[in-house]
């Protein structure tokens, strides 16, 4: 099942993907959705939700898909190629920090540049939609609390991430730096997480390739380790890393974005996203 939150002359609406139609449901976004339907159940219950009515799928406009989730964590250095091109060494555990509701946007929203912002950068990620209330998860059941998956990308500003003492989360949080979607694809249409070829371009070039099966720690792993030192809740995201072809891992000079550029990426399965990064205006 292919789940997305569409903009309507109403506001936000969950849709339910079926040929080409988006069947709107009566909700407002796909994480209302998972709040208010079991895990046991779900698919069942929401096939058999009304269609209030119906959109065709080339006239959508996809807002953030999960647009207020409690928790959005991301894993850093997770691709072993990518961990090389940083100059970086293996982690002995996952590497994890925050984004905010307030960065996400739809999967075709522009990007919009920070006002003072002078590196900012892409990494294409497969991201875990969160299912039902866990923690302290046993590693065999770590998959029973994930909905399903979803393609992100985790915009990063480097100067704010790496030149300004701290961490991470100043440089990932900011306005527009959470495109997020255009599906929640249904775990039982995923057969391997850890199988999904991934790929993003910037004004038509190709900039990273990469697959899952090249992730240090998988997605098990990562739902397990995160439920050790957090409640995860329904609609949490864990944004789960990138593969090598960052902006910043060019030589002999990084390669970032500006205003104009277009940007495109997809993982198998999941579908597109496509942004135009722009100047800030008030």
């Amino acid at each position: 099942m292919r789940l997305a939150t569409v903009r309507t002359a109403d506001g936000t609406r969950a849709a339910r993907l079926e040929g080409d139609r988006l069947l709107l449901l009566r909700a407002p976004d796909v994480g209302v959705l998972l709040v208010s339907t079991s895990p046991a159940s779900r698919l069942d219950t929401v096939m058999a939700l009304e269609s209030t009515g119906e959109i065709a799928f080339t006239d959508a406009s996809f807002a953030p898909l999960v647009p207020h989730p409690e928790k959005i964590f991301c894993v850093g250095l997770n691709y072993r190629a990518h961990i090389l091109e940083m100059s970086r060494e293996l982690p002995d555990y996952p590497t994890l920090f925050a984004k905010f509701a307030s960065g996400l946007i739809g999967a075709h929203d522009d990007l919009v540049l920070p006002l003072v912002s002078k590196a900012v950068d892409w990494e294409v990620e497969l991201g875990v939609v969160i299912g039902g209330r866990a923690r302290y998860l046993a590693k065999n059941k770590a998959m029973e609390a994930v909905a399903g998956y979803c393609l992100a990308n985790d915009v990063s500003e480097r100067v704010f991430q790496l030149e300004r003492v701290g961490q991470f989360t100043k440089g990932k949080g900011c306005e527009t730096f959470g495109p997020l979607g255009p599906w929640l694809v249904t775990k039982d249409e995923i057969r391997d997480p850890q199988r999904l070829d991934m790929w993003l371009t910037v004004n038509g070039e190709s900039r990273q390739k990469g697959t899952t099966r090249n992730m240090v720690f998988g997605v098990a792993h990562l739902v397990w380790y995160c439920s050790q030192f957090f409640v995860l809740e329904p609609g949490d995201v864990i944004i789960t890393g990138t593969p090598p072809g960052v902006g910043m891992g060019f030589k002999p000079e990084p390669k970032y974005l500006r205003a104009g550029d277009v940007v495109r990426l997809g993982i198998d399965g999941l579908g597109e996203q496509q942004q135009k990064v722009v100047k800030f205006r008030m």
